[in-house]
């Protein structure tokens, strides 16, 4: 029973759709309106505004983190785990927007960080260096979620390595057609509007 009152309070947490949310508090209007449709910061910062982007960002993460831990107080690793993938859940596929949500990057490195930090932490910076050398948000993500389970690994964090390799998978699953763009030429690169 705890099991499933903190899985449902990760997937609640994780379905606070953030970037719409700031979007609108900037004035921004739907960010599911435009570029990619997606809630999630690198979409918020296609409507030119850095700011919002950040702080979606930064909620966004924070949400995976909160629930990992506040679960580790009630419940240790395992349930800290169970609420990080429900988190990450709820903003795949939130109650709140009918289950079309963002593509879960930032609140998978979020509850990376708060699992297991220095797997956490080996991520964000994946992210951001192949972010800066290729210029594709979408591109810098698979990296990181690619080598994720490996540094869970080489950090000594097994129990938390299968985890991580299925949160890793529904990057990849919500990527698809970043994917298909990637290999075409056509994904657009960061900062464009």
């Amino acid at each position: 029973m705890t099991y499933l009152v903190v899985a449902l309070a990760g997937y609640i947490l994780g379905s606070v759709p953030f970037g719409l949310v700031i979007a609108r508090l900037f004035g921004l209007g739907d960010v599911r309106r435009i570029g990619s449709g997606n809630i999630g910061a690198t979409n918020v910062l296609r409507t030119g505004s850095k700011l919002a982007a950040f702080l979606t960002l930064v909620l966004d993460a924070g949400k995976g983190a909160a629930a990992v831990l506040i679960a580790r107080q009630f419940g240790g690793e395992a349930l800290a785990g169970v609420a990080g993938l429900a988190a990450m859940l709820g903003h795949l596929y939130p109650v709140f927007l009918r289950f079309r949500g963002g593509k879960g990057v930032a609140t998978f490195l979020g509850t990376l960080l708060a699992l297991a930090w220095p797997v956490g932490l080996a991520a964000c910076a994946t992210w951001l260096v192949a972010a800066i050398a290729f210029r594709y948000s979408s591109l810098a993500a698979l990296i990181a979620a690619a080598l994720a389970p490996v540094y869970a690994v080489a950090w000594s964090h097994a129990h938390t390595a299968a985890l991580v390799l299925f949160m890793a998978a529904l990057i990849y699953y919500r990527h698809a057609a970043n994917i298909r763009r990637l290999l075409a030429g056509k994904e657009p690169k960061i900062g464009k509007s």
